[in-house]
């Protein structure tokens, strides 16, 4: 019987790699252009971690979490997200005594147990940034300013930044009572999942997207009203920021994430061209997650890009040019041919050039059809008689132009028309 993958887990095969990999390459770049290195974290963690960081109330710790026992009876479970696990990291090895700023970003699967469908994988993956240390609105404005200049740069189709004040704890606690109240009288035209979160975490009710509980929270009391000065001003100065560097945005009063641990400023990134998994990139301020994990007293802000999503919605334009405009098919046949074609290939590969060649192929007939079929838009072609002469013929496959080449400069003859991968 034959083995299939598991539902909602795909194989990304070596035709996407590439746009991938060109993602990740630009995501790296901006990264690193903001000041942010590079950390990598393992991909399971003891399960106390995400409940405590996420929130046990969340969907996500509820009901979507990879969690299994380890031998010695320690649960543990499968990473949902990257930020849990960098601030575990960020407290373990004592990074808040580094007077440098601590900007991290990282790249890698995240694991939750939803219902398949485009856009959203029980197996996903994700680039993220997180900053540490820095109570400031310009580092918030920092992180959007890096997520909007990736997305831009992918030129990605019709992105809305949609952003949002939470306040501070003691701002939401002021806002709860008033919020449950109204979502009291309104329990019949909400969803179970919403009658459910009244009683744990109410302000997601806001964030449903079933149509029935949109139209009941239309009216509800908004966050806004019951939001002390020091978070206005600070959003504001955020605002205030975007406005200066040109980001365009639109106030969401409803956008509250799924996660516990967001405090002031929240956003997310949308798209009208990926249907109902709409969000490209989403974050925000978690200044006390830090402490809650047994670390310092440590303001942060971060975000996470979905690279499947981003994938997706990634322009032909924009997509890596074929591997075979920089690739050297070496058909190499005949005895002395098939031996000096190897040592050739070598040499190509050694000098930066991409070269490749099936084994299978003994005839030079069979040797040109495999480099159509990839593409490849030079052959260099070595049979015996070309080793008699100390000659190679190299053939452009597209205009079918040939040149005899030296043996002993194929690469000095070659290099000026290949660009190095």
């Amino acid at each position: 019987m034959m083995i299939k993958g598991i539902k909602g887990v795909k194989d990304l095969l070596p035709e996407e790699a590439p746009r991938w990999r060109f993602i990740e390459d630009k995501a790296r770049h901006w990264a690193t252009t903001f000041g942010f290195q590079e950390i990598r974290v393992p991909i399971f963690e003891v399960t106390t971690l995400f409940a405590r960081s996420i929130g046990a109330s969340t969907d996500i710790v509820e009901k979507e979490m990879y969690t299994f026992q380890d031998r010695d009876g320690t649960s543990l479970t499968l990473r949902p997200e990257g930020t849990a696990g960098t601030v575990r990291a960020y407290i373990e090895h004592n990074r808040a005594a580094d007077p440098l700023p601590q900007k991290y970003f990282y790249f890698g699967p995240m694991f939750r147990h939803e219902r398949p469908q485009a856009g959203r994988l029980r197996q996903f993956h994700q680039f993220g940034v997180e900053s540490f240390g820095m109570a400031d609105p310009r580092a918030d404005v920092e992180a959007i300013a890096l997520l909007w200049q990736l997305l831009s740069d992918l030129t990605l189709p019709a992105l809305t930044l949609e952003i949002n004040n939470l306040g501070y704890t003691s701002d939401r606690e002021t806002y709860k009572p008033v919020l449950v109240s109204y979502l009291q009288q309104q329990l019949s035209k909400l969803c179970a999942n919403c009658q459910r979160r009244i009683e744990t975490n109410p302000l997601r009710v806001l964030d449903c997207k079933v149509p029935d509980c949109r139209a009941a929270t239309e009216a509800a009391p908004k966050l806004a009203e019951s939001m002390s000065d020091k978070a206005r001003t600070y959003f504001d100065a955020v605002l205030k920021g975007l406005d200066s560097l040109d980001i365009p945005y639109h106030l969401n009063h409803r956008l509250v994430r799924g996660l516990d641990y967001y405090c002031l400023t929240t956003f997310e990134v949308t798209t009208t061209s990926l249907g109902a998994q709409n969000a490209v990139g989403a974050g925000g301020r978690y200044d006390g997650l830090v402490e809650t994990l047994g670390g310092p007293p440590t303001p942060a802000v971060g975000f996470a890009v979905g690279i499947e999503r981003v994938s997706m919605m990634l322009p032909e334009s924009q997509a890596p040019p074929p591997a075979g405009d920089r690739t050297v098919y070496v058909a190499a046949f005949g005895d002395q041919g098939a031996s000096v074609g190897f040592s050739v290939l070598q040499d190509l590969r050694r000098s930066g050039i991409r070269a490749v060649v099936d084994f299978r192929s003994g005839t030079l007939k069979a040797h040109l059809r495999q480099a159509d079929r990839l593409k490849c838009r030079y052959t260099l072609m070595i049979g015996d008689d070309e080793v008699t002469k100390g000659l190679a013929l190299l053939r452009n496959m597209e205009t079918k132009g040939q040149s005899d080449v030296p043996l002993s400069a194929v690469v000095a003859s070659i290099k000026p028309l290949i660009s190095p991968s």
